[in-house]
């Protein structure tokens, strides 16, 4: 299984869906689609005009196993929007398999992160926490410690993405150099391995 990363907001800011959107298009490629899992009561989510085959064939694959949830493939990742409770929860188990290499994400709201992360079967790799600081600076701080100690990888987004990117983003097309920073981006979809050989290989660089 890929990388599988929590994606949430701290206190008020805004922002998050769209992080966990254009995060799910960066574990993307066109032979292997992501997929963005959103805890989140409402409509179910409608493909979009575009989408790679690896995403139609992710969506098909979703359907079967999850009849009723609303999926939907758009651009180069899937959509899955499951109920913000008890049995949401105990989905993302059941869909997390069908992604196989590629990386999910999974948007929730903060009520539902300890829920989240109590789940023994959902197994997240990192974390990506949307927050505004200096404002929530000391809740962001404490929520990190509690993650990292977790063994999660963790990064934070000080900033929402402008308007282009996020509209780019949810609808699964990435922007031109990426949609977030390379360094949280990067931190959250690679391998512990590859981290530390990325960081070995900058050491060397004369």
């Amino acid at each position: 299984m890929g990388p599988v990363v929590l994606v949430t907001a701290v206190g008020a800011a805004a922002g998050s869906r769209a992080a966990a959107a254009a995060l799910a298009c960066a574990g993307s490629d066109p032979d292997r689609a992501g997929l963005a899992i959103d805890l989140a009561d409402g409509r179910a989510p409608r493909p979009a005009l575009i989408a790679t085959a690896a995403a139609r064939e992710l969506e098909e694959r979703l359907a079967v196993h999850l009849p009723g949830a609303g999926v939907a493939s758009r651009g180069s990742f899937c959509r899955l929007q499951l109920a913000g409770d008890a049995d949401g929860i105990g989905q993302i188990a059941a869909a997390l398999p069908l992604v196989r290499a590629s990386a999910a994400t999974i948007h929730l709201p903060q009520r539902l992160l300890q829920p989240v992360l109590a789940e023994a079967r959902i197994r997240p790799t990192g974390a990506l926490l949307r927050a505004d600081l200096p404002e929530d600076r000391a809740l962001t701080a404490l929520a990190v410690r509690d993650l990292m100690a977790r063994g999660l990888r963790v990064a934070v987004l000080k900033r929402p993405l402008g308007w282009l990117a996020a509209g780019r983003a949810l609808l699964g097309a990435p922007a031109v150099g990426g949609n977030l920073p390379a360094r949280p981006r990067d931190r959250l979809l690679h391998s512990a391995d590859d981290e530390r050989q990325a960081i070995r290989a900058e050491r060397n660089r004369p």
